[in-house]
């Protein structure tokens, strides 16, 4: 049952990096468009996150709960020593969630629109960066649990140049899976131009700041290219991430909207593979050379078993409960309807 909970946990991260990604990467979108843009781009956002708004931060949730419950040791090393970055993301994804529904729902248009606008713009462009750092820092080797002022316990344990650049690249990821999937949501031929030079842009920017990624650990001597590059599965999961990519750009030059979203998606799953699997089941790298495994810092047994029943049987519930969801507002955008 232990290993059906870490499957559940590594699967929750990565819907959450697939959709709630998507759903940043809107935000995002929104950041790098010009005023004169704007409002039909947003139109746009509106339909294209519509099927994944009210779900996302789900799986974030999930997450959250079974290292809480199921490795409370982890859990306890994260929220304490990365409470920052934490509580920024957590304000981040609050404010990000108020500004769009102020915004899309208030009854009075005046200049607090601009304001909600702003808000959900600069939110969606900070959670995820903050999201990156957590996740370089858990594995960075930053965290010292023997250190005795502030600065070394809250403050240097995810205030790197690996860490930031992490969250960088997260964010540019986010903006890359959002502008393949706005490309789909569109009939017009210069909305579907644009959105496609902007999913260009961030691929670009993903690969350029993904270099950057290598160059931060390596100083840091972060072992991030023996991780990668250092066993079977890195090697394989990147060669198809770099096809797959290919193949991406191939099919959208063809006018293609549907497969490259599965394509984009397979994309962030090969990056997750190639950055845990290496160093599973250690999910936490200490300074002192330690580390926090999922194994061995797990709880008790019988929390385990329970908490993995939980999981399976409330899969029972939400998954067919989550795609008819998507169905809902598929079937709302073909008839015209809006969200």
């Amino acid at each position: 049952m232990l290993y059906v909970v870490i499957v559940y946990l590594w699967a929750a991260i990565l819907l959450y990096l697939v959709m709630g990604g998507a759903d940043f990467g809107a935000g995002i979108i929104e950041f790098f468009t010009s005023e004169r843009n704007r409002k039909r781009t947003r139109k746009t956002l509106y339909q294209a996150i519509g099927p994944i708004w009210e779900a996302n931060h789900m799986w974030l949730i999930i997450a959250i709960v079974i290292l809480f419950v199921g490795f409370p040791a982890i859990y306890s090393t994260m929220s304490v020593y990365l409470h920052i970055p934490l509580t920024i993301m957590l304000l981040g994804i609050i404010a990000r969630g108020t500004a769009f529904t102020f915004r899309h729902y208030d009854a009075v248009v005046d200049e607090m629109q601009t304001i909600y606008n702003r808000i959900f713009i600069w939110s969606s462009f900070i959670t995820p960066l903050f999201l990156g750092i957590i996740a370089a820092s858990a594995v960075s080797g930053h965290i010292n649990p023997q250190a005795t002022d502030f600065l070394s316990a809250y403050v240097f344990s995810w205030l790197s140049w690996f860490s930031v650049s992490v969250g960088f690249f997260t964010v540019a990821i986010c903006g890359f899976l959002a502008a393949i999937y706005i490309i789909g949501e569109t009939e017009n031929e210069l909305d579907k131009l644009r959105f496609r030079r902007k999913a260009l842009i961030m691929n670009i920017a993903a690969v350029v700041l993904g270099a950057i990624v290598f160059v931060a650990a390596y100083f840091e001597g972060i072992p991030l290219l023996n991780w990668v590059f250092g066993n079977a599965v890195g090697v394989i999961a990147i060669a198809a991430a770099t096809i797959s990519l290919v193949l991406l750009w191939y099919l959208i030059d063809k006018g293609q909207t549907r497969l490259p979203r599965v394509l984009a998606g397979f994309q962030v799953t090969m990056i997750l593979l190639t950055t845990t699997y290496r160093h599973f089941p250690n999910i936490v790298v200490l300074e002192n050379g330690q580390y926090l495994s999922l194994l061995e810092h797990r709880g008790h047994d019988k929390t385990i078993e329970a908490l993995g029943l939980a999981l399976l049987l409330g899969s029972i519930l939400i998954l067919p409960a989550l795609f008819y969801l998507i169905y809902s507002f598929q079937k709302k955008a073909a008839s015209g309807i809006e969200h």
